[in-house]
Formats: structure tokens, sequence, C-alpha cells
């Protein structure tokens, strides 16, 4: 798994505290801006929190490049439906050879671990093996009605590799860019850091918290599970570890 944050909002906690403070001015815009020093900002991006006023939240964005995820993740991270994806293509891009990701409890087990590798040769032969059965069937068929031969054969690849796709596992990986606002962040971090989360989402989920945090610790201080700055949100479902993540999270923005 690989994260980086592509960019940002420029200035993203002063631009959100000049929007807040907006609803409350009866000055410019231009003014409030002028009159923002760091100090002011953190003590606006304070108060917004403490009142639980989020929309303004909202004016900032992050993206970041996504890589060496299973489209597993890609199935649940999706769900989050207040950002933007675009996603590597199985239509349009031949998976030679594909990268998968191994759970580690499988990596854990040394018989299942060889069981799941069996699993992905064999996905791998197949999709190739259908993928050239339908290129064939689809090349002789768009050349019987007159395309040119490279033509044909470009179609027909296309058409042959969105059919085979099927077979491909949850455990192929892919690339995402995705790009969110700080509000829809904050609510993903809240349910996908959680310890109840599933591993592959969480573990991705905290390095994208990781650097936000580290691009605007005030905007980001009060987030992670609930737990973190509050009571475990789960209930009877609770891990029961909110002191140890407590303890990691406080350390993990130390380290920031």
């Amino acid at each position: 798994m690989k994260i980086s944050l592509l960019t940002y909002t420029p200035e993203p906690e002063k631009l959100i505290a000049a929007a807040a403070k907006n609803c409350y001015s009866a000055t410019d815009v231009d003014s409030i801006w002028d009159g923002l020093t760091e100090e002011k900002t953190d003590q606006f991006l304070q108060m917004l929190t403490d009142l639980g006023h989020e929309s303004p939240t909202e004016h900032a964005s992050f993206t970041f490049a996504i890589e060496g995820v299973s489209r597993s993740l890609l199935a649940q991270i999706t769900r989050h439906r207040i950002a933007s994806y675009s996603v590597q293509s199985q239509r349009y891009v031949r998976e030679h050879g594909f990268e998968y990701v191994i759970p580690p409890e499988i990596e854990r087990i040394p018989d299942a671990k060889s069981a799941f590798l069996r699993a992905m040769e064999e996905d791998q032969r197949i999709y190739e093996q259908l993928t050239e059965a339908l290129l064939k069937e689809h090349t002789e068929r768009l050349l019987a009605q007159g395309l040119p031969k490279l033509e044909a054969r470009r179609r027909a690849e296309k058409m042959s590799i969105e059919d085979a796709r099927y077979v491909l596992p949850n455990a192929c990986t892919t690339r995402i860019v995705m790009t969110a606002n700080a509000r829809s962040l904050q609510n993903f971090f809240r349910l996908r850091c959680c310890n109840r989360a599933q591993w592959e989402i969480r573990m991705l989920a905290e390095e994208m918290y990781r650097l936000c945090y580290a691009a605007a610790p005030t905007l980001f201080a009060h987030c992670g599970p609930a737990c973190v700055d509050g009571a475990c949100s789960e209930g009877r479902m609770s891990c029961g570890k909110a002191g140890e993540v407590r303890t990691h999270y406080l350390h993990l923005r130390r380290e920031e």
C-alpha cells in the first residue's frame, strides 16, 4: 500500500475560518481574510469545533493517490459518497500478471497462504485463457465485418478484457485518486480509523489521517476514531481498547 497527499486547498485552516467568520461578520471578506492571524485562525477553528459548526470545513479539500490496495477496499471506500474517485479501469487495462493483496491472517498461516497463492495463479491462468479465446473470436468477427486489422485487434482486445475481468479476485490491486473535503474526511476517519473497521481500510485511513494532520493540525486535531476525543460510538460492539487507541493517536500526533 502506498498513499500520498497529491495536493490540498492552500491555507485550508485560514480558508475555513474566513468562511465561517463571514457568517457572523458585517465586514467584507477581504478584510476578514487580512485580519486572520495564525493565532486567530486556530482560536476560531476551536470555536467551530466546540459549537459543532461543521459546514465551513467543506471549503477545504484534499486529494490523495492510493496505490496497491485491493478491489475489496475499493468497494468499501466508495461507500463514502461525498468524495470523488478516479480508479484504474479493468475494462481498458489488461491485467498481465496482476498484483494482489494478501490479508495478514492468510500471510501468517503457511497452509492458508499456500492455498491463497494457488488460487491467485489459477485466476491469472483462467483470465489469460478467457482473454485469448474472446480475443480470437472477436477479432475474426470484426475482420469479417470489414474493419482494418489493427482497428479490429484494438476493439477486440477491449471487448475481451471487459468480460474476462469477471474472474479477477477481490484481492487484485488497483489505483485510486481520491478527493474529499475536510468534513467528509473527518467522518471517514471517525468510522475507518476505528479498531472495528476492516484491517486494510483502517490502515489506509490512518495513513491518510497522518498526512492530513501534518498539513492542517488544528483542523484535524479532534479526528480519528470516536473514542480518541470522546466516548466509543460502537456500544456493545466496542473493541474495549479505547485507552490504547487514545495513546496511539497521541503518539501519532506528536510524531507530526
